[in-house]
Protein backbone atom coordinates (compact mmCIF):
# COMPACT_ATOMS: atom_id res chain seq x y z
CA UNK A 1 0.00 0.00 0.00
CA UNK A 2 1.46 3.59 -1.08
CA UNK A 3 1.08 6.13 1.23
CA UNK A 4 1.25 9.83 0.32
CA UNK A 5 2.09 12.78 2.43
CA UNK A 6 -0.33 15.34 2.84
CA UNK A 7 2.00 18.53 2.66
CA UNK A 8 3.65 20.13 -0.05
CA UNK A 9 4.31 18.08 -3.28
CA UNK A 10 7.86 17.55 -4.15
CA UNK A 11 8.98 18.02 -7.64
CA UNK A 12 8.66 14.73 -8.98
CA UNK A 13 5.13 14.73 -8.04
CA UNK A 14 3.02 14.60 -11.56
CA UNK A 15 0.88 17.60 -10.38
CA UNK A 16 2.99 20.93 -9.95
CA UNK A 17 2.69 22.52 -7.12
CA UNK A 18 1.18 25.84 -6.86
CA UNK A 19 3.81 28.39 -5.47
CA UNK A 20 2.39 30.14 -1.76
CA UNK A 21 1.61 33.69 -1.93
CA UNK A 22 4.62 34.16 0.47
CA UNK A 23 6.92 32.76 -1.85
CA UNK A 24 5.49 34.48 -4.78
CA UNK A 25 5.53 38.26 -3.08
CA UNK A 26 9.64 37.50 -2.37
CA UNK A 27 10.03 36.47 -5.76
CA UNK A 28 8.62 39.62 -7.25
CA UNK A 29 10.45 41.38 -4.12
CA UNK A 30 13.66 39.62 -4.77
CA UNK A 31 13.24 40.73 -8.36
CA UNK A 32 13.01 44.24 -8.34
CA UNK A 33 16.45 45.47 -7.52
CA UNK A 34 17.42 46.29 -10.76
CA UNK A 35 18.84 49.67 -12.14
CA UNK A 36 16.04 52.20 -12.70
CA UNK A 37 16.70 55.65 -13.74
CA UNK A 38 15.66 57.27 -11.08
CA UNK A 39 18.00 59.86 -8.54
CA UNK A 40 18.02 59.83 -4.87
CA UNK A 41 16.26 62.58 -2.06
CA UNK A 42 20.12 64.61 -1.83
CA UNK A 43 18.87 66.34 0.87
CA UNK A 44 17.63 62.80 3.14
CA UNK A 45 21.03 61.60 2.30
CA UNK A 46 23.06 64.43 3.53
CA UNK A 47 20.45 64.41 6.23
CA UNK A 48 20.98 60.93 6.93
CA UNK A 49 24.77 61.06 6.61
CA UNK A 50 24.80 63.90 9.41
CA UNK A 51 22.72 62.11 11.56
CA UNK A 52 24.75 59.21 11.12
CA UNK A 53 27.60 60.65 11.50
CA UNK A 54 26.97 61.95 14.78
CA UNK A 55 25.67 58.41 15.94
CA UNK A 56 29.10 57.01 15.38
CA UNK A 57 30.74 60.18 16.88
CA UNK A 58 29.35 59.39 19.91
CA UNK A 59 29.31 55.54 19.68
CA UNK A 60 33.60 56.79 19.39
CA UNK A 61 33.87 58.66 22.35
CA UNK A 62 31.72 56.64 24.45
CA UNK A 63 34.43 53.54 23.28
CA UNK A 64 37.44 55.71 23.53
CA UNK A 65 36.26 56.94 27.10
CA UNK A 66 34.62 54.40 28.52
CA UNK A 67 35.18 51.09 27.17
CA UNK A 68 39.34 51.25 26.50
CA UNK A 69 40.17 53.80 28.73
CA UNK A 70 42.03 56.09 25.73
CA UNK A 71 41.99 60.02 25.98
CA UNK A 72 39.16 60.93 23.67
CA UNK A 73 40.72 64.01 21.85
CA UNK A 74 43.41 61.39 20.52
CA UNK A 75 40.04 60.04 17.52
CA UNK A 76 39.68 64.26 17.62
CA UNK A 77 43.62 65.15 17.02
CA UNK A 78 43.76 62.04 14.44
CA UNK A 79 40.37 63.32 11.85
CA UNK A 80 41.79 66.68 12.49
CA UNK A 81 45.30 65.62 11.45
CA UNK A 82 43.68 64.71 7.78
CA UNK A 83 43.57 68.59 7.39
CA UNK A 84 45.97 70.32 10.06
CA UNK A 85 48.58 67.64 9.35
CA UNK A 86 50.44 65.04 11.35
CA UNK A 87 52.27 67.44 13.87
CA UNK A 88 48.62 68.03 15.59
CA UNK A 89 49.10 64.18 16.47
CA UNK A 90 52.01 65.23 18.86
CA UNK A 91 50.01 67.90 20.74
CA UNK A 92 48.01 66.22 23.95
CA UNK A 93 45.95 69.69 24.97
CA UNK A 94 42.40 69.98 23.74
CA UNK A 95 41.99 73.13 21.54
CA UNK A 96 39.15 74.74 19.89
CA UNK A 97 40.68 74.49 16.12
CA UNK A 98 41.33 71.01 16.54
CA UNK A 99 38.35 70.40 17.60
CA UNK A 100 36.58 72.12 15.02
CA UNK A 101 38.87 70.78 12.04
CA UNK A 102 38.33 67.53 13.25
CA UNK A 103 34.16 68.01 13.31
CA UNK A 104 34.16 69.81 10.03
CA UNK A 105 36.10 66.73 8.48
CA UNK A 106 33.80 64.09 10.17
CA UNK A 107 30.67 65.70 9.11
CA UNK A 108 31.40 66.35 5.87
CA UNK A 109 32.67 63.03 5.17
CA UNK A 110 29.45 61.67 6.67
CA UNK A 111 27.02 64.15 4.76
CA UNK A 112 29.06 63.13 1.25
CA UNK A 113 28.94 59.05 2.39
CA UNK A 114 25.20 59.65 2.85
CA UNK A 115 24.63 60.94 -0.55
CA UNK A 116 27.07 57.94 -2.00
CA UNK A 117 24.93 55.48 -0.32
CA UNK A 118 21.58 57.25 -1.53
CA UNK A 119 22.92 57.27 -5.10
CA UNK A 120 23.33 53.43 -4.41
CA UNK A 121 19.91 52.88 -2.94
CA UNK A 122 17.89 54.90 -5.06
CA UNK A 123 18.68 53.59 -8.24
CA UNK A 124 18.18 49.89 -7.21
CA UNK A 125 15.31 50.46 -5.44
CA UNK A 126 17.32 49.33 -1.86
CA UNK A 127 14.95 50.93 -0.13
CA UNK A 128 11.73 48.52 -1.18
CA UNK A 129 11.93 47.94 2.88
CA UNK A 130 13.63 49.16 5.69
CA UNK A 131 15.10 45.71 6.29
CA UNK A 132 16.43 45.52 2.73
CA UNK A 133 17.95 49.18 2.63
CA UNK A 134 19.80 48.44 6.18
CA UNK A 135 21.19 45.45 4.68
CA UNK A 136 22.46 47.97 1.93
CA UNK A 137 23.96 50.55 4.67
CA UNK A 138 25.35 47.72 6.43
CA UNK A 139 27.56 46.21 3.11
CA UNK A 140 28.38 49.79 2.94
CA UNK A 141 29.45 50.94 5.83
CA UNK A 142 32.03 47.60 5.96
CA UNK A 143 33.18 48.64 2.46
CA UNK A 144 33.83 52.18 4.18
CA UNK A 145 35.24 50.77 6.92
CA UNK A 146 38.11 48.91 4.51
CA UNK A 147 38.66 51.65 2.25
CA UNK A 148 39.08 54.04 5.46
CA UNK A 149 41.64 51.80 7.61
CA UNK A 150 43.33 50.01 4.67
CA UNK A 151 43.32 52.56 1.27
CA UNK A 152 43.38 55.33 3.28
CA UNK A 153 46.34 54.68 5.49
CA UNK A 154 48.25 54.41 2.97
CA UNK A 155 47.60 59.06 3.43
CA UNK A 156 47.18 59.15 6.63
CA UNK A 157 49.24 56.47 8.62
CA UNK A 158 48.23 57.18 11.58
CA UNK A 159 44.45 55.79 11.48
CA UNK A 160 46.18 51.96 11.58
CA UNK A 161 46.14 51.83 15.26
CA UNK A 162 42.61 52.00 15.54
CA UNK A 163 41.65 49.19 13.29
CA UNK A 164 40.06 46.84 15.21
CA UNK A 165 36.42 45.39 15.63
CA UNK A 166 35.11 48.64 17.74
CA UNK A 167 35.68 50.82 14.75
CA UNK A 168 34.33 48.30 12.00
CA UNK A 169 31.19 47.53 14.37
CA UNK A 170 30.71 51.05 14.52
CA UNK A 171 31.02 51.37 10.49
CA UNK A 172 28.34 49.16 10.12
CA UNK A 173 26.03 50.75 12.18
CA UNK A 174 27.22 54.11 10.62
CA UNK A 175 25.47 52.46 7.32
CA UNK A 176 22.90 51.19 8.48
CA UNK A 177 22.21 53.79 10.63
CA UNK A 178 22.50 56.55 7.40
CA UNK A 179 20.21 53.38 5.15
CA UNK A 180 17.59 53.73 7.83
CA UNK A 181 17.17 57.33 8.26
CA UNK A 182 17.22 57.41 4.53
CA UNK A 183 14.65 55.58 4.17
CA UNK A 184 12.45 57.03 6.56
CA UNK A 185 13.41 60.97 5.47
CA UNK A 186 13.40 59.89 1.84
CA UNK A 187 10.77 61.72 -0.49
CA UNK A 188 9.15 58.79 -2.28
CA UNK A 189 7.94 61.16 -5.73
CA UNK A 190 11.88 61.65 -6.44
CA UNK A 191 11.89 60.17 -9.98
CA UNK A 192 13.73 61.89 -12.46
Amino acid sequence: MLIRDAGPRSHSSPMPRRPRETEVAMELHMQSHHYVRRQPDWTAAAVSGLAAGALLLVLELFWSSMVSGVNPWVATRMIAGILMGQSVLQSATFTVGTVAAALVIHFVLGAVLGMILAAIIAPFTLDSSLGMAMLAGAVFGLVVYFFNFYVMTRAFHWFVEVRGWHTFIGHLIFGMAAAACYWKLESKDVSH
